[in-house]
């Protein structure tokens, strides 16, 4: 005697629960194989739900918290270096509006110097700060040594920072070049003359090659324009 339609289950129910438990039972015995699995793969453990009192998976439940928590302390770690750096950022970009301001002022190049080296000084925490100048013209400073000494970063749109070799830091720092070990070089361009802001340090990290140098940048802009405009008034 055949079943009538709704009393039993149908025998496509009956397959896919048989599938479901084969599926089950294969995932079982790989996780078995595979006892360090949820350690590999924390994002599968950390989305898993396992319900308190169910035998003796107590421990696996720590052991998802814990995870959960590493995890939490990791974004609570990067959340603190963003804030960190953005207060970094603001103090620097306040320091570069006070030299704007200063240099703003200033009527000719001695006292431009002396204002960078005032905010060497008091607001970007260096040892010391230096600027050198070459003509525009190529032609004028091809035997120039201290320009061969740049040959790579003279006409450089971005600045540089990082330990300098003792050809570089020896005609931008004199005395003082064995000291400095980092710095940063900020090309300077202005209508007359091409040149480099150097700022050096004695922490080796103060001036690293993956820290960010837009506000740096923006100061060799500031310098360029002081410069044309210094030119300007004298020509």
């Amino acid at each position: 005697m055949s079943s009538r339609p709704g009393h039993g289950p149908s025998a496509s129910g009956q397959q896919a629960e048989r599938n479901d438990d084969e599926t089950d039972r294969a995932v079982a015995a790989y996780l078995l194989r595979q006892p360090d699995f949820l350690v590999r793969h924390p994002e599968v453990l950390a989305k898993l739900y396992v319900p308190h009192g169910a035998g003796g998976a107590v421990s696996l439940i720590e052991h998802q918290v814990a995870v959960l928590r590493e995890q939490l302390a990791h974004e609570r770690g990067r959340l603190h270096h963003l804030m960190a750096r953005a207060h970094e950022y603001e103090q620097l970009s306040t320091r570069l509006h006070e030299l704007t301001v200063a240099l703003i002022t200033v009527p000719d190049l001695e006292r431009a110097c002396a204002a960078l080296e005032a905010a060497r000084r008091e607001q970007f925490n260096a040892e010391a700060v230096a600027i050198k100048l070459f003509p525009v013209d190529p032609s004028q400073r091809a035997d120039d040594p201290l320009v061969q000494s740049f040959v790579e970063f003279v006409d450089r749109d971005r600045c540089l920072c990082g330990p300098l070799a003792p050809k570089q830091a020896e005609p931008l720092f004199g005395d003082d070049a064995a000291a400095i070990q980092s710095a940063a070089l900020v090309p300077v361009c202005a209508t007359d003359q091409t040149g480099v802001l150097a700022i050096g340090s004695r922490d080796p990290k103060r001036f690293t090659p993956d820290m960010g140098t837009e506000l740096l940048d923006r100061l060799g802009a500031i310098v360029g324009a002081k410069l044309t405009d210094l030119s300007h008034r004298h020509g």
